[in-house]
């Protein structure tokens, strides 16, 4: 029997097109499957039904703001352990301070290195795999 790789699925959450399009762009070079969010309510409902392998979110988005999404998926059995990865245009110490409490696993400023949203993605999803 032949064993059949899996995709590793990445939810890309933030209200601004042009900044899903990017980080489109920047994890298209992987194996990825991308799938978009553009506000708080739709990556709830998007992370609940996709079970992504990686979650990439803003801080600022209409309704829910990335923090409360995060806050809700660390209650959520099934989502708790999903890696997350805040990219925000907010960088004082006390937001980097509020994502870690809420629990995200790793924090990028805009703008953003492509190279390094690439790296910090392959790394925890690497992670994920070995503790799968």
């Amino acid at each position: 029997m032949i064993a059949i790789e899996h995709i590793p699925t990445i939810l890309v959450c933030d209200d601004e097109d042009v900044l899903r399009a990017l980080v489109r762009a920047t994890l298209d070079l992987g194996e990825y499957r991308i799938v978009e969010a553009r506000d708080g309510e739709e990556s709830l409902e998007l992370a609940r039904r996709e079970r992504p392998d990686l979650i990439v979110i803003d801080m600022m988005m209409p309704g829910k703001t990335g923090l409360e999404v995060v806050a809700e998926l660390r209650r959520d059995a099934d989502l708790a352990n999903t890696p997350v990865i805040v990219l925000t245009a907010r960088a004082q110490a006390t937001d980097r301070d509020a994502a870690e409490r809420a629990g995200v696993d790793r924090y990028l400023a805009k703008p953003f290195s492509p190279s390094a949203l690439a790296d910090t993605v392959e790394e925890l999803i690497r992670e994920r795999r070995r503790v799968a």
